[in-house]
């Protein structure tokens, strides 16, 4: 867990991820939708690029200018900002929702649920379903979900 929040668990990151899945490539999009100061945003952009989220591709030669678009990598980000965004209406009243996720098709408001590839079973009952310490586990890992799950795999 920590290596995947190391990924995207910055704030202006996952906003920035989020405008990029709405189809904002260019600096000035990204800055001017989400107020963010220059540096910050050369900062995060930087990071994004680094860890493959992104990829910076010149669109412009004189002078140059840079786009960012997401890679196969990051576009395998878009059911973790689906879910959170999810999360977060799920706790507003309707009225006070400022998006919402929709069918292309037909603008019907859709309803976003974590489910199991093989059995189409919704993930998100702590009793079905728990983690447990994996193949790379550390001692102290393994040692965790032998005490929480009680489990003993």
């Amino acid at each position: 867990m920590s290596t995947t929040v190391a990924h995207v668990g910055e704030w202006w990151t996952l906003l920035i991820l989020h405008d990029a899945f709405d189809g904002y490539t260019r600096f000035d999009e990204f800055q001017e939708n989400l107020g963010i100061s220059s540096s910050m945003l050369t900062s995060r952009l930087k990071t994004l690029v680094a860890d493959g989220l992104l990829e910076r591709r010149a669109y412009q030669t004189n002078p140059t200018r840079h786009e960012y678009v997401l890679t196969e990598l990051g576009r395998s980000l878009r059911p973790v900002i689906v879910a959170l965004a999810a999360w977060g209406n799920s706790r507003l009243d309707p009225s006070q929702r400022a998006m919402i996720l929709v069918d292309a098709a037909t603008g019907e408001e859709v309803e976003p649920a974590v489910v199991d590839a093989a059995t189409g079973r919704r993930l998100d009952s702590s009793e079905e379903f728990v983690f447990t310490a994996g193949p790379v586990a550390s001692e102290a890992m393994r040692a965790r979900y032998l005490r929480t799950s009680g489990n003993g795999r």
